[in-house]
């Protein structure tokens, strides 16, 4: 009887626990609410085989306010499925930044290296081109002082001794490198992303780490290979450009014998003959990269001490943010001092781009302010702003408004950087059977005698006719 009583106990929290998962997949911010306060042990909950969490399940669909509410209730944010992967992989792999800027809020770790590629989440933002992702996953390192750039580009040697930050830190985070040698730079580079390529060379991405051949990755151009290797191989020509302009080799032989415009003529790559032919004769200077924002740091560690979200009731007789009206302003801008609430001023600078088409004299990376196009390099807090007495992730910190959104399902953690990065390239010569790497995962629980909530029964019909979905 006592056997019987605990297998019933515990086939009723893996039910319950499903309940989260898919209420957690849905974005069904109501149910996973509920069912937290009703048992907040289901935060720690994972799916049988795979091992994805509610928090991964949420992470890789974008719903931040449902990744807040889960490490709220005390799940470990860096917490891993069967591949290693954490959420922040996963919202930094489907470009999720809100959720990337909710777990960096947090303090989620960025250098966690999943099992199967050895990748870090600057690995899984820079292979799909999400530049936004690459500049959240940065912010601690990346200092809100006005010759940032002038530094990391060589242009400032007077001023580098009067502005100290930790810059072996910063190139680590950027430099960090997965099985093989990839780093960050490589994978976007091979995919033809050249925005993010310019913000990894601004941010101090090397362009002579070179690949290593430690027969666990799939190497399709050869060890030995740099960056522009793997540009020239994805055959775009900006990406290449921008490598050249950086300093970038082109007689630089990986260890097949093979420079960058071979690499370009064994894939038929023919728009790339005359880029890498010859070294050009003067070199061209490259505008800083749009995505670089300086005043990120500032606002993270101000957010961090005095709060970022939408209390549960404005305060009354405090005049509220002129932007979104509802919480009060808690940061002034430096130069302009106009103020700000903390979650406008973090959507400022996530989501802007810098002032370099504004004025002529703005700081490359600072952000233009959007009352009067001042650049704004930092944030400083009012005098009237307190830091919060409870930790961010206590039961009793405000949560954020509910938002109810359905996507399509996604592939969770059944991609790696060999896969994703390969997967694009043809090539008569060269079999890529990706198959077992790209399986879809994502089973879709459809329980007919569990209630949902009415905001997504629609959502469960719709979805009852296929138990295995992936992203296309």
């Amino acid at each position: 009887m006592g056997l019987i009583s605990i297998m019933g106990d515990s086939l009723g929290c893996s039910a319950t626990g499903e309940r989260l998962v898919s209420a957690a997949r849905d974005g069904d911010f109501q149910e996973a609410k509920a069912l937290l306060e009703y048992n907040p042990r289901l935060a720690k909950y994972s799916t049988f085989g795979v091992r994805n969490s509610p928090l991964h399940y949420s992470a890789a669909r974008g719903h931040h306010e449902i990744v807040a509410l889960l490490i709220e209730s005390g799940v470990d944010m860096n917490l891993r499925n069967y591949r290693g992967q954490t959420a922040l992989m996963q919202a930094c792999l489907h470009g999720h930044w809100k959720v990337v800027q909710t777990l960096i809020l947090f303090k989620a770790n960025i250098n966690k290296k999943d099992y199967l590629s050895g990748g870090t989440a600057i690995h899984f933002a820079a292979q799909n081109g999400h530049s936004r992702c690459v500049r959240l996953l940065v912010a601690d390192h990346v200092p809100s002082i006005s010759e940032f750039w002038n530094i990391k580009s060589k242009k400032g040697k007077d001023v580098s001794a009067s502005y100290s930050f930790d810059e072996v830190a910063l190139s680590r985070v950027v430099n960090k490198k997965a099985d093989g040698g990839i780093t960050a730079l490589h994978l976007a580079a091979l995919n033809g992303h050249a925005e993010c390529v310019q913000l990894l060379l601004d941010l101090g991405a090397s362009i002579s780490d070179v690949t290593v051949q430690d027969g666990s990755t799939i190497d399709l151009i050869g060890a030995g290979s740099t960056s522009l290797h793997y540009a020239a191989c994805g055959g775009n020509a900006v990406c290449c450009q921008l490598l050249i302009a950086s300093g970038a080799s082109l007689i630089a032989k990986n260890a097949n014998g093979l420079t960058p415009l071979m690499v370009a003529r064994s894939w038929h790559r023919n728009g790339l003959e005359g880029i890498l032919s010859k070294q050009p004769e003067t070199r061209t200077n490259v505008l800083p990269s749009p995505y670089l924002s300086l005043p990120l740091m500032s606002i993270v560690k101000i957010a961090r001490e005095c709060g970022w979200r939408r209390p549960p009731q404005s305060p009354s007789g405090v005049e509220p943010c002129v932007i979104c009206l509802e919480m009060k302003c808690m940061v002034a801008a430096e130069g302009c001092d106009h103020e700000f609430c903390t979650m406008c001023a973090l959507y400022l600078c996530s989501t802007s781009t810098s002032s370099n088409s504004t004025s002529t004299r703005a700081p490359p990376g600072s952000i233009p302010c959007p009352f009067c196009r001042h650049p704004i390099i930092s944030f400083s807090r009012l005098t009237t702003t307190n830091s919060i007495k409870l930790l961010p992730w206590t039961k009793n910190s405000s949560s954020l408004a509910p938002t109810v959104r359905l996507n399509h399902s996604v592939d969770l953690g059944c991609t790696s950087l060999r896969s994703v990065s390969f997967r694009k390239l043809k090539a008569p010569s060269i079999c890529n059977n990706s198959d077992s790497e790209t399986a879809p995962c994502l089973v879709s629980c459809l329980r007919p005698n569990l209630q949902r909530s009415a905001s997504n029964r629609g959502s469960v019909s719709r979805r009852s006719s296929s138990r295995f979905t992936s992203s296309p």
